[in-house]
This record gives structure tokens, sequence and C-alpha cells, in this order.
């Protein structure tokens, strides 16, 4: 039986919790906040660079890590060997956003035995998903086939208030300086929302996007979700934009679609509240459903554009 459990990533702590394991988990990532009873387990991690920096400051030093081949957050060895886990949970997608596989695989075999299980997420759009929720299952001895099909099913329920014919170009910023679109699993959120996403591939990474591109575009709605930002930090980070050539000019600014989201805690995180980012962007993009699932000036909020 599998009796302790460490999550060193976000999205996994919240599959463990939806899975009903919340009761088995001993510790966490520095991030891991959901839901809020995790939040007094001990950290297992913390980043090498500071996160209360600039967006740019940020780019800078974490780019500096990984360029160095650096790892860009610390594992807390003495922790893990203290709450001797039988599962990790870690990640291997992206080595940017949480405590990578091989980081996790070297503590192990420095302060734990053979026998810790490493579940490791790598999902890249909902079909991944679903094998991570699975993996994880499988790891915690837990059936994982019932959260699948009620995730599923809501998702289907989702969409059903997306029939109003309408299909707007959308523009989601994953990072504001440098300028990022959100790749992965959002452009498929966004299709499934009634909208086109004009800059991302589903299950492609995020990537680098020049201010001119943007501009020649012109999407009808623009949405911040900036990495690991809340909704207030976001909204800190709207003058990187406004202040820009041309920003004025663009059609989603002339007819007040821009919006700023709780990227951190829905978009950035491949768990079971992506379902929950789907409703966000249902109420974005169709006006009809603005009040539909209750998130708005909670996971997101109109920018003024006056």
């Amino acid at each position: 039986m599998v009796d302790r459990i460490v999550s060193l990533i976000p999205s996994g702590t919240e599959i463990v919790s939806a899975l009903g394991g919340a009761d088995r988990l001993v510790g966490r990532s520095h991030e891991c906040d959901f839901p809020a009873l995790v939040r007094s387990l001990p950290v297992c991690t913390s980043p090498k660079f500071d996160p209360s920096a600039s967006s740019l400051e940020i780019d800078r030093s974490v780019r500096a890590l990984v360029e160095n081949a650096l790892s860009v957050y610390r594992v807390h060895e003495k922790t893990l060997q203290t709450l001797r886990p039988d599962v990790i949970v870690t990640q291997s997608q992206c080595e940017i956003c949480a405590v990578s596989h091989s980081d996790v695989e070297a503590s192990v075999a420095a302060v734990l035995d053979a026998e810790t299980t490493i579940a490791s997420l790598e999902a890249v759009d909902l079909g991944g998903l679903w094998r991570d929720i699975q993996h994880v299952g499988e790891a915690i001895q837990t059936d994982s086939a019932g959260l699948i099909e009620r995730l599923q099913s809501r998702l289907s329920e989702v969409r059903r208030d997306t029939t109003d014919g309408s299909r707007p170009r959308v523009f989601c910023l994953e990072w504001l300086e440098p300028m990022m679109f959100a790749g992965n699993w959002v452009p498929e959120l966004i299709e499934m929302a009634g909208g086109e996403d004009l800059f991302a591939q589903s299950g492609a990474h995020s990537g680098v996007i020049s201010w001119d591109g943007v501009v020649s575009c012109d999407p009808d709605i623009i949405i911040l979700m900036p990495c690991g930002y809340d909704l207030s930090r976001t909204l800190e980070e709207v003058p990187l934009l406004t202040n820009l050539p041309g920003w004025a000019g663009l059609r989603a600014v002339r007819n007040g679609h821009v919006f700023a989201s709780d990227g951190n805690h829905y978009f950035n995180r491949p768990g079971p509240r992506l379902i929950e980012s789907l409703e966000i962007l249902v109420e974005i993009l169709h006006p009809a459903c603005r009040d539909q699932h209750g998130h708005r000036n909670t996971a997101w909020t109109p920018i003024s554009t006056a």
C-alpha cells in the first residue's frame, strides 16, 4: 500500500487530491497550494531565481541557469529523507516550470532507496492529461477511470455553451517580456471554447512571438495568462503591453476585448482544473456566458483599454 506521497508539482498535487489521495500527501513543492489543506505540508523545493523580480529579470535568470546546464529549482534532500515517500510525483514536460525528473532521480539516489517510485507527468495536450492521471493512479494504487470519465463529461457539458456561431481570433500570452504565446493544451482549449488560436498549435510548446507579428495579425481577443502569475500579478504586468507602439490601434484594444487571467492556478497547470480553464475561456469568448460559471473577477477580468 502506498501510504506516503510527495508531489513536487502543483498539477500533480491536484491530481493526487482529485484521486482521493490528499490524506496520503506528506510533502509538496513551494508552489503547491491547492487544495488549501496541502499548504501546511513540508516544502521540498525552492527556486534558484527571485519570483518577485520583473518578467525580464526572471527570464534572464532562468535562461542563464538553463544555458549553464544548471537546475532551475533546488530539491531539499534532507526533507525528502525525513519524509521517506513511497511515491514522488514530478514532471518531465518542462525543465523551467518545475523540478525535473532528472533532479528527482538524483535526489532519490542520494538520500532514498530504490523502492521509491517516481511518477513523472508529461502532458502537452488533453490526451496527455488523461494519461498522466492514469499514470499517477497506478503509482499511488488508486483507480483513475472514474475521475477521467467525470472530467471528460464536464468538458463536454462546458462545450455546449459555445454554439453561438462566433469564432474569434485569440492571442494568449504566456509571458510578457519577452513576449511568448501559450502553447501545449491552451490551443485545444481555445478551440473547444469556440475560438481560433492565432499562433500556437495543440501539443506544441509555447514560443516567442514578435510584437510586429502580433500587430500584423490584429487579434480579436487578447488574453494574458503569464506562467506562475495570479490575477493580481498579471494586472501589474499590463503596462508592458499598453506602452508598446501600436497597442491602441489593435482591434482587441479598440473593442475592449483584452483580458487578464489567473494563469498560475488554471491555464499553467495541466491537472483537473483545466476544465475550469475552459469555463473561463467560454466566459471570455462569449459575452452571453460572462456570468455562467462564476469566474469573473476572481479568475479573470477585463482590462480597461480606455
